[in-house]
């Protein structure tokens, strides 16, 4: 029998993913299903991305890099885009088949942990929200020990003659993220002149500010839909969605704004 569209995207088992537990269904909770199946699917393709983009940087594949980079900050404009159908909930339409969530949350979404981590924005205690011995928990406790993206940037960084300090390159990796003074310099002046890594650095910000964005858009939802309350399953709501609102995954390409 020929392949069909259906058979290579297993489009029946696919369909048959989306189960309301609401009795009898309200119409809302079919949208909520689809939205965050889709929002799991992008974070799926994301870290496959990313995981591309550190091969690229450790091998100084600037142009690879540069598509790549291009790509997920397409795929973080779509997320973005996808609060806007969720914001079709009101906070009634919600609220009535919200109990059916039981302790499901959002908050235990271990891709987007994942992607976190893979980012740099390392946090050993979100480890306490996944089942110990599941592939899930192994998996973030994987990221959460090896180098991020970050990381493979500054091997990048280094492979174009920036003199990397040496509490980065032994660092703890499991400790997030931190700006560095020498990096800023190495980048300014990679900036200033090389023009294909202005374009990489660029996109670079692009992503980024596209994940700020998704926070930023992900907490005014929550707030509009719960308000105060706290999330499902008993998770923090707004005010912990709040304490990782304007983090960046690369500061140092931040911190220089002012001076290009």
């Amino acid at each position: 029998m020929d392949l069909t569209y259906a058979d290579y995207l297993h489009v029946e088992e696919l369909l048959a993913l989306q189960q309301p537990r609401s009795e009898p269904v309200e119409h809302d909770e079919l949208l909520f299903i689809v939205v965050h199946q889709a929002y799991e699917l992008w974070f799926k393709l994301l870290l496959h991305e990313l995981d591309k983009v550190k091969t690229d940087f450790v091998a100084n594949r600037t142009y690879p890099a540069i598509g790549t980079f291009k790509r997920l900050r397409t795929v973080m404009k779509v997320a973005v885009e996808q609060v806007d159908i969720v914001e079709t909930l009101t906070p009634m339409s919600f609220n009535s088949f919200r109990d059916r969530l039981d302790k499901a949350s959002g908050f235990q979404s271990s891709q987007f942990r994942e992607m976190e981590f893979l980012l740099g924005y390392k946090r050993a205690d979100m480890l306490k929200h996944q089942k110990e011995g599941t592939p899930s928990y192994e998996q973030l406790v994987l990221r959460l020990n090896e180098p991020s993206v970050v990381d493979a940037f500054y091997v990048f960084l280094a492979h174009h003659g920036v003199a990397i300090p040496e509490h980065l390159t032994t660092r703890d990796l499991t400790q997030p993220t931190q700006p560095d003074e020498t990096i800023e310099e190495g980048i300014l002046r990679l900036y200033k002149t090389q023009p294909d890594l202005e374009i990489l650095f660029e996109l670079m910000t692009d992503f980024d500010e596209g994940l700020q964005e998704w926070r930023y858009r992900h907490i005014k939802l929550v707030e509009r839909t719960i308000g105060s309350k706290r999330g499902t399953g008993g998770s923090l709501g707004v005010e912990f969605l709040k304490r990782s609102l304007w983090h960046p995954v690369f500061p140092d390409l931040w911190a220089i704004r002012h001076r290009l």
